[in-house]
């Protein structure tokens, strides 16, 4: 019989969410609508940035890397071992090892040297699909201020060899508007859908056979009409910046903290 992680690691994005859905109900891993918008942004960032890395290995650790998380206060020390946990069950489920510390990487807190360049981006689009959805303690920080929250508050000045290019890569998301939604941004489109989905099987469905068939199609029609401008081989230099330092002095020194969301 083939084993688990060669089969997962051969099957279409649906699919494997489809698998993991499947696994949280029959052997209780962790996936829920949070997962599918994170994996959904990273899936976006490589394909649109066009970035030279493995992206079926990339969107596989994206679905599987919070195998283990724990979504409980009362748990709060899972919040450091998660990643390591999930790392040390998916290599007793077959994956090899460099996959383990791909999924490992998706936080700091294992300590784990040298980081995989994958894990930078897991860090990058679970740090942010992080900040934009909304807590019970707070509300959803927008693109801007998630961006600025992650260079200067979570990273810190640790080194994450995508961060500018993820940058980049939401400050052209944020100059498209999607027509027959109010013009929404794709960002805040699939926050919206996210928080709309009863649950996480619906909003599984809108994304993977609705919103990224809407949006691959948008991004196609704007390579083909603007030659490249929006996501071509222009200098990065020639977009504008998507805040200024100023904008990202009152970010850090005066940002409010977000209200509680009503019950």
């Amino acid at each position: 019989m083939e084993p688990f992680s060669d089969y997962i690691l051969e099957q279409d994005l649906t699919t494997k969410m489809e698998i993991a859905y499947y696994l949280s109900k029959k052997a209780g891993i962790y996936f829920d609508k949070s997962v599918v918008l994170k994996t959904e942004i990273a899936r976006m960032f490589i394909d649109y940035m066009k970035i030279d890395i493995d992206e079926n290995l990339v969107l596989t650790a994206c679905v599987l890397c919070n195998c283990k998380k724990v979504n409980d206060a009362q748990k709060i020390g899972k919040l450091r071992t998660y990643a390591l946990d999930g790392a040390l069950y998916l290599k007793e489920n077959g994956f090899s090892s460099r996959f383990c510390k791909i999924c490992e990487g998706v936080n700091r807190y294992s300590g784990i040297s040298p980081r995989e360049k994958e894990s930078d981006i897991l860090e990058l689009v679970d740090c942010f699909g992080g900040l934009i959805l909304d807590r019970p303690e707070r509300i959803g920080f927008d693109s801007e201020e998630a961006l600025v929250l992650i260079e200067h508050r979570i990273l810190n000045d640790k080194h994450n060899r995508y961060l500018e290019l993820f940058k980049e890569f939401v400050n052209k998301m944020e100059q498209i508007r999607i027509e027959d939604t109010r013009n929404m941004k794709p960002i805040k489109l699939l926050v919206k859908l996210h928080n709309d989905s009863k649950d996480v099987k619906e909003f599984m469905n809108k994304v993977c056979y609705e919103y990224s068939n809407i949006v691959d199609e948008i991004i196609l029609k704007r390579r083909q009409t603007l030659v490249g401008k929006m996501f071509g081989t222009e200098n990065s230099s020639s977009n504008r910046t998507l805040f200024t330092e100023t904008t990202t002095q009152k970010i850090i020194g005066q940002l409010k903290e977000k209200p509680a969301l009503k019950q």
